[in-house]
């Protein structure tokens, strides 16, 4: 008998491709709520801050007795290469770089409020100028209406 026999899962079973999930293992996966054994999970690289590389260097530099240092690394999960670079880096003064934070700095709170005052002022400053053109109008018109709204009789005593 062949292998597709024995497994009663027929063409199907071979031609899936590797990391394609059966339908079974699917099923049961998705009602349990475990993770699909059949797919392996991506693993994460692990990033270390410069606070943790300078503490581990400093405990590293502490250690005197043989052993101390193998039970260091086995504790924190490091290797020997580890110490080496980050030792390095040391030396380098790229560690204290590292220690600053990236990204843009905090906006200072006085330029902040500054900047909102100003957009105020230029607010204010055109509503004013719009305000004195509307008097300005204001004021024609109301001359024009007193003209237009004279009597014809005041208009000949004013031109005697």
């Amino acid at each position: 008998m062949s292998l597709m026999e024995n497994n009663g899962a027929g063409n199907r079973g071979a031609e899936r491709a590797v990391g394609e999930r059966s339908e079974s293992v699917a099923g049961r996966a998705a009602a349990a709520g475990v993770p699909d054994p059949e797919l392996a999970e991506r693993p994460k690289r692990r990033r270390f801050s410069a606070e943790f590389k300078l503490r581990v260097l400093r405990e590293a530099d502490a250690c005197a007795k043989p052993g101390e240092l193998g039970a260091l690394l086995r504790r924190e999960g490091l290797y020997s290469s580890h110490l080496s670079s980050w030792r390095s880096q040391r030396e380098q003064g790229a560690l204290k770089e590292l220690a600053r934070k990236r990204g843009r700095k905090p906006a200072d709170p006085l330029e902040a409020e500054n900047a909102e005052l100003r957009h105020r002022a230029e607010r204010a400053e055109a509503k004013l100028a719009t305000a004195e053109r509307v008097i300005e109008v204001q004021g024609n018109v109301s001359a024009l209406l007193g003209d237009l709204l004279e009597p014809e009789s005041a208009k000949e005593r004013a031109g005697r």
